[in-house]
């Protein structure tokens, strides 16, 4: 469905550009739930954003290519770009309560999304608004209400339903549930598979929950300083990851089940924007010795698997 190539993201300062995101390239499949992991201020949001081109400023797109059914969605004008959003891909954004209008009901916010790309009466819409409301598990007298009057969970149950009225073919998830509490959070999230299996959309699920990742994704791309350092099957990253920054993600958890084991977190600290790109970016936290790391940066290979992963130890 779409396939990012080679994609840099700066942020403008008064030195010269800093890299966010440089060189990245990921493909999101048709019909399936792609899971981008990784510790706050990797980027994945800002991929997320990059996608729509709803970059604040000082950050733009420097390079690369965003292919969407086979067009550069860079090279799209303003009316382009504006038709895509919603109906081709539209996003649920982490705080539903700064996403929504504090001054306009549910209601009115859900018809100005359905009249910005159909044309459909007021009575149409209404009963398309209606009908969605009820999709994702609230009732039609929520339209009346304000977000303030709604509870977290439901606000995100309002977002996802706006995301979905235009039944648009990539859905973007950025940390929808980090706000919520854990029953509520998997709910919204059984919510969304259960549409998703219905309507056979494309998900991008940016979250740094890596073990409820694995829980919903069928493939994960683990981001790290801008860059993917590995991507896979869920079940793969989950039983046998590849890389050491992976690696040290999964032991970071808790097991719900099994033997009690000493957590530990991953050593030091990720580089600074302006420090990237020179050696392996995760070199200095790395528990594995590794001289080539120390002189440039590994690409991103294929393993036999299918696998991808970035990391020099792989490939010796």
């Amino acid at each position: 469905m779409m396939q990012i190539e080679n994609l840099s993201v700066m942020m403008a300062d008064a030195a010269g550009p800093v890299p966010i995101i440089e060189n990245l390239s990921l493909d999101i499949k048709g019909g399936e739930i792609l899971g981008l992991a990784g510790e706050s201020g990797c980027g994945k949001s800002t991929l997320a954003k990059a996608i729509l081109r709803i970059l604040p400023p000082p950050a733009y797109i420097a390079s690369g290519r965003i292919l969407y059914q086979g067009r550069d969605i860079l090279d799209f004008s303003a009316r382009e770009m504006k038709a895509f959003r919603w109906r081709e891909a539209a996003m649920v954004f982490q705080n539903a309560l700064n996403a929504l209008n504090p001054v306009l009901t549910i209601r009115e916010q859900l018809l100005d999304t359905i009249r910005a790309h159909r044309s459909l009466s007021r009575r149409e819409a209404e009963d398309l608004a209606a009908a969605w409301m009820v999709r994702v598990g609230l009732k039609v007298e929520h339209l009346k209400a304000y977000p303030h009057e709604l509870s977290g969970g439901m606000r995100q149950r309002v977002m996802i339903a706006m995301a979905l009225l235009l039944e648009a073919p990539l859905l973007i998830l950025d940390e929808p549930t980090t706000a919520l509490d854990v029953i509520v959070q998997r709910e919204i999230l059984q919510k969304i598979v259960e549409l998703q299996t219905q309507q056979k959309f494309s998900v991008l699920f940016v979250t740094h929950d890596l073990p409820l990742m694995t829980a919903f994704c069928d493939r994960i791309a683990i981001l790290y300083a801008g860059q993917i350092v590995e991507c896979g099957r869920s079940v793969d990253i989950a039983e046998d990851p590849q890389h050491p920054y992976t690696r040290g993600l999964m032991a970071s958890f808790p097991s719900l089940d099994g033997e009690r084991m000493q957590k530990r977190g991953i050593a030091g600290y990720p580089p600074g924007f302006t420090s990237r790109r020179k050696t392996c970016a995760f070199q200095p936290r790395c528990p594995v010795t590794c001289e080539e790391g120390m002189l440039r940066p590994p690409p991103l290979r294929v393993l036999k698997s299918g696998h991808q992963v970035a990391c020099h130890q792989n490939y010796q």
